[in-house]
């Protein structure tokens, strides 16, 4: 319970790192991340081992996952409404990221295997292990490139749609949603559970385009 113990105190010193400093790299996932990854690096553990340890963890992802649904089935009334904008939004904020995904690393001239990983930057990292046989993708690399995402996108987007003035609360979320999924959703949910319910979405229908792109593609 080692491996447990440590991962749940480095995410809980993130907490507090992100409530005393208010800076978006004081993220709680970034936090907890660079500590493990830190502590896994100076007593040369191994990530499998790692992995095997902590999977009472992994285990509550699922739930966690599902938990989303009960704001969308608290405001569904009011996304029920307004189920065209978000449809529309979140589909347009996926396809334009999947497109900048595929097409920007190509003209970078990344390694084959950073391109077909990148395919599925735009959705969480479940989806994207699942989506790596079909990609060509290395699995670990394509789960890393989707946390990165998440993590950016949680740290980044809240502040550039402010700064481009947008202050509703669906806009926001689906605009999180649909590039930086469960971490995006995560930091969305502190906004509001209106913005939260919206990200949720938007994670939701990020997940079921890429899988049809990549199916498309593939």
């Amino acid at each position: 319970m080692l491996w447990v113990a440590l991962t749940l105190l480095a995410f809980a010193l993130g907490v507090l790192a992100q409530a005393r400093v208010r800076h978006p790299l004081m993220n709680p996932t970034l936090v907890a991340t660079v500590l493990v990854a830190g502590v896994l690096l100076l007593t040369h553990t191994p990530y499998d081992g790692y992995a095997a340890e902590v999977r009472p963890i992994s285990f509550l992802l699922g739930p966690a996952v599902v938990a989303l649904a009960v704001p969308l089935y608290r405001l569904r009334a009011l996304l029920a409404r307004e189920w065209r904008a978000l449809v529309i939004g979140g589909a347009a904020g996926t396809l334009v990221g999947v497109g900048a995904d595929i097409f920007l690393p190509r003209l970078l001239r990344l390694s084959v295997e950073a391109q077909r990983s990148l395919m599925t930057a735009s959705v969480t990292s479940p989806v994207a292990l699942q989506l790596a046989p079909v990609t060509g993708a290395p699995p670990a690399l394509a789960a890393t490139l989707a946390v990165l995402s998440g993590l950016l996108g949680a740290m980044l987007l809240p502040h550039v749609l402010t700064w481009l003035g947008v202050r509703h609360p669906l806009a926001r979320g689906i605009a999180v949603g649909s590039v930086a999924h469960g971490i995006g959703t995560a930091r969305a949910r502190e906004e509001g559970e209106r913005t939260g319910a919206a990200s949720s979405i938007g994670m939701g229908l990020a997940a079921l385009l890429v899988t049809l792109v990549v199916a498309v593609l593939g």
